[in-house]
């Protein structure tokens, strides 16, 4: 009986041992940044590589070969019946010049992301063809998320210093006769010039 606890005792202690001596685990790295210079001041993006990798490159790609430089935000949709909520949404407006090929639909039930305040999402007509153009949440929109029925859109991260530029954008006047469909009255009357767009050291 004296034995076995001795030997007990004898792995207690090195299981304690042990336990203190394992490496702590390494933190996670750190996301890529994107600062976009625009005509209503600066916006930074923390842009989610971990969570949308896809989605993320894409738009990274974009930044890398300065396709976004001197292009514009073009939209804000104000949601009626709730002040302050809606989207502002910019880049290379479908310009083949500038596209590259479209990136496959990350829909939010796989990435785990959510349509909330400051994200960034990717603007498409039919899951699969995100190309060069993106939109902004302010507020929780999270109608937009991939639903058993719906499979959304695609967030690949979101606003961490800026989002009073972004609301400058959202209440800039829009023309009652621009845009078609949906977009009609949400076309802004003098777009705002996104300038350049890079990452941050």
């Amino acid at each position: 009986m004296i034995q076995r606890l001795a030997v007990l005792a004898l792995l207690l202690v090195g299981s304690v041992a042990t336990a203190q001596t394992a490496p702590a685990t390494a933190p996670a790295p750190a996301l890529p940044r994107v600062a976009l210079t625009t005509g209503s001041g600066r916006i930074v993006i923390e842009v989610d590589t971990v969570h949308a990798p896809l989605t993320a490159a894409n738009f990274l790609r974009y930044v890398d070969q300065k396709r976004l430089d001197g292009t514009n935000f073009y939209r804000a949709l104000n949601l009626k019946g709730a002040p302050g909520t809606g989207l502002i949404q910019g880049g290379t407006s479908g310009d083949p010049k500038r596209a590259l090929k479209p990136v496959a639909h990350e829909p939010t039930s796989a990435t785990g992301l959510s349509h909330t305040d400051g994200t960034i999402s990717m603007a498409r007509a039919a899951p699969g063809t995100a190309a060069g153009d993106f939109f902004i949440i302010v507020g929780n929109l999270s109608a937009l998320d991939a639903s058993p029925t719906d499979p959304g859109y695609a967030v690949f991260g979101h606003v961490v210093e800026g989002m009073d530029s972004v609301r400058a954008i959202l209440a800039a006047p829009v023309s009652a006769t621009a845009g078609q469909g949906a977009m009609k009255g949400q076309m802004i009357a003098q777009p705002v010039k996104l300038i350049s767009a890079r990452r941050v050291p």
